[in-house]
């Protein structure tokens, strides 16, 4: 059973989430917030699997919500996704550096929802299509971070995890990894761990900018 934060400042949009979510197999909310405040606090009693968190809220926003909820818990415990629109991409770029695990357009519809809470859950990234590239250009253009460049990584890294870090910033999962290399997915996971370890990444999110940050690889490439 995978359970679920539901945090939105408009008690409209957390019924709907919350009643979708709940419909679900799987699927359990246990509890909803009306601001960052309240989240922080609600995730640190309930331990939910997922946060499903808005951005733009009273009190303090879904992106410091992020940052706290992601500090206080333990690692890979709980994961945020953010729910975004097509002109919030530099809000989405922060939440990332605070620790969210996804991003999902608001206007998405249920099924997509339900497929992207239990993508995150798993410990998979989650970017959405529409805002991947446009995500991926604004933080190599704001980050402050140095990181490896591709020759650096090819010296930390097998050329097998090369090759899954590659995949990773596709979007795949560890079961499409494995179909692609002809691999177990044991052994992806493996690889994934190794490589998140090796470069010291805290999920596949980070995964994913490094790749193209490192020049690995190049949006639309």
């Amino acid at each position: 059973m995978t359970t679920v934060l539901v945090v939105d400042d408009q008690a409209m949009v957390r019924e709907g989430f919350s009643a979708l979510l709940a419909a679900q197999d799987g699927i359990e909310v246990v509890g909803v917030a009306a601001d960052g405040v309240a989240a922080v606090t609600q995730a640190a009693a309930l331990r939910p699997d997922v946060v499903l968190m808005d951005i733009r809220m009273p009190r303090m926003d879904g992106i410091e919500a992020t940052r706290r909820i992601v500090e206080q818990s333990p690692p890979g415990s709980v994961h945020v996704l953010v729910l975004t629109t097509f002109d919030l991409d530099d809000y989405v770029v922060e939440a990332l550096r605070a620790g969210a695990s996804g991003f999902l357009l608001k206007d998405a519809d249920a099924q997509q929802l339900t497929e992207a809470v239990r993508v995150v859950a798993r410990g998979d990234a989650l970017l959405a299509p529409a805002v991947t590239k446009r995500l991926i250009a604004t933080y190599l253009e704001t980050s402050q971070t140095p990181v490896p460049r591709s020759a650096e990584l090819e010296q930390q890294l097998t050329p097998r995890e090369l090759e899954v870090l590659s995949l990773i910033a596709e979007g795949l999962t560890n079961q499409e990894i494995a179909g692609r290399l002809y691999l177990a997915e044991p052994t992806v996971k493996s690889h994934v761990s190794h490589v998140l370890a090796k470069c010291g990444l805290r999920d596949r999110a980070q995964a994913v900018i490094l790749a193209y940050e490192s020049g690995l690889v190049r949006p639309g490439g």
